[in-house]
């Protein structure tokens, strides 16, 4: 693989945040969800966007 230049590090990095704050703000909404097929929909979209961070993150450790 070659190595990223600024811009694609600068959108990698933004990337991951985004992906960070998905996981924190939908893990958060499936803590406080009552029904218990919203905080199932809640904890498995908060998985999918934790699970995408960690791919993203494979492309800095290379």
């Amino acid at each position: 693989m070659t190595d990223l230049n600024q811009v694609e590090l600068q959108n990698l990095r933004h990337l991951i945040g985004g992906a960070e704050t998905n996981y924190q703000k939908l893990n958060t909404y499936s803590e406080q969800a009552v029904d218990p097929q919203i905080k199932q929909v809640f904890a498995k979209s908060a998985q999918d966007a934790l699970n995408t961070k960690q791919k993203l993150m494979t492309f800095l450790n290379n």
